[in-house]
């Protein structure tokens, strides 16, 4: 299971980059206070969403999210990519 506190500081130190949902749009983010907000929505994701993904990690794809969070795609997209957990398992 994913250490969700490194989880965190992951993605805030990888905010700027360039990420892909499942289907390949990209996507950038920035940390607003305790919440992302990725460039091509504008809606913020909130810390506590980030969470109920991770708890939940690992599943096979964004549809398996979406009972959870808001914005499933651009959370799969995060957690499935290295950057954002490495060093976390």
């Amino acid at each position: 299971m994913a250490t969700f506190e490194r989880v965190w500081r992951n993605i805030q130190a990888h905010a700027g980059e360039e990420f892909r949902t499942k289907t390949g749009l990209p996507f950038r983010y920035t940390v607003v206070g305790t919440s992302i907000v990725p460039d091509r929505t504008g809606y913020p994701l909130h810390v506590s969403q980030v969470r109920r993904a991770v708890d939940r990690w690992p599943v096979s794809g964004p549809g398996k999210l979406n009972d959870i969070v808001r914005g499933p795609s651009y959370l799969y997209a995060l957690l499935a990519d290295e950057r954002i957990m490495a060093g976390s398992r």
